[in-house]
């Protein structure tokens, strides 16, 4: 079958193959054919190198398709089911599990240095256990949500990751306030995602903060009432808030200087709330002194910070009643062997969320 294979870490080309076997299938797991997958920014990172994952690689973990074959002991799935994939499954029996935070659920991310792909030269890994740049792939039966006939592919693949971890952050972890003021730092798939969830939540003022002009004039069409560029943030503050800071920052770019810039814009009690996807190695400070004094929240948000499968069924019910836009995101859609010109298009800020449909 053909998939994308990035061969080491720091390459940035994938190389379409045709020579990829999904492997692993058995008790317990799935095998899917993926209709649909989103390129999510995390892909990109993970083949920087900023997030860990071990190579040979197929990228890809925001992906919707249907069974094709259940093994022993799997119930509740069938050949033929529409899903979508969850990269992060909940056990259900872990202490994270128990006390209702399953997005913490640590079992998925043991799944990720297990090969669940071969080619005749050797072993290759799925990014996150998953790996949905691929026609088919075998994963825990916990990866298989089943989707309603009524939600396309393409917009199953998004609510897999970048919507509900966009509109969980404001919904669940960050909890915003109706009436208040929202600055969204990085407006790509999650950030649109996160300045939805604000409007949802009732904000007053949505602030979107981006380098790209393209994606400043996205976040007025899916929400935001303004949208400036990062040099322009503390014009914006003084204007909106008086000077005093927002009552949320949401930070989705997985940088410590962003971070900081969130963390100086959010007003005293106020909460930042950090989305992105960070590297190891970079590393966040605030003073013991502003961080007793100014008592801002930082309020990590992993996942959406709430029950994944709950997020799902949450998502499309706003996506059906018209009060989140999902179709409007994918800017792209491309096949698989143009996946390189989507990694361009991510790169450069040019796309929000570029489908790639097999």
């Amino acid at each position: 079958m053909r998939a994308a294979v990035l061969h080491e870490i720091g390459q940035e080309k994938l190389e379409v193959l045709d020579d990829v076997e999904a492997v692993g299938f058995g008790p317990g797991k799935v095998k899917l054919r993926i209709r649909a997958t989103g390129l999510c920014h995390s892909d990109v990172s993970a083949m920087s190198g900023i997030l860990p994952q071990p190579a040979p690689f197929i990228p890809g973990h925001e992906g919707a398709g249907e069974v094709i074959d259940v093994g022993d002991g799997v119930s509740g799935l069938s050949a033929g089911d529409r899903v979508l994939v969850c990269w992060l499954p909940a056990c259900g029996a872990c202490p994270s599990c128990k006390r209702g935070q399953t997005q913490l659920c640590l079992a998925g991310f043991m799944n990720a240095g297990t090969p669940n792909f071969k080619r005749p030269g050797g072993d290759v890994f799925g990014f996150a256990g998953t790996g949905t740049f691929t026609e088919e792939v075998v994963v825990g039966a916990g990866c298989a949500v089943p989707i309603p006939d009524d939600v396309p592919f393409a917009i199953a693949a998004l609510i897999g990751c970048g919507v509900t971890t966009g509109l969980g952050a404001a919904i669940n972890t960050a909890k915003v306030e109706a009436g208040s003021s929202v600055a969204v730092i990085g407006c790509g798939g999650v950030g649109i995602s996160t300045i939805q969830g604000a409007r949802v939540q009732g904000a007053a003022q949505i602030i979107a903060v981006d380098p790209v002009a393209s994606r400043r004039e996205a976040a007025l069409r899916f929400g935001a009432t303004e949208a400036v560029a990062p040099d322009e943030l503390a014009d914006a503050k003084q204007r909106v808030t008086g000077g005093e800071g927002f009552d949320y920052v949401f930070e989705v770019v997985g940088k410590s200087a962003t971070a900081r810039t969130a963390y100086e814009h959010t007003r005293r009690g106020g909460t930042l709330c950090v989305v992105g996807a960070g590297a190891m190695d970079d590393h966040f400070q605030v003073n013991m002194f502003e961080l007793f004094f100014d008592e801002k929240r930082i309020l990590p948000s992993m996942y959406g910070g709430g029950d994944v499968l709950r997020s799902y069924e949450r998502a499309i019910a706003l996506w059906r009643a018209g009060r989140i836009d999902l179709e409007s995101m994918i800017t792209h859609r491309v096949r698989l062997e143009e996946v390189n010109d989507a990694l361009d298009q991510m790169r450069t800020g040019e796309s929000l969320r570029t489908c790639i449909e097999l």
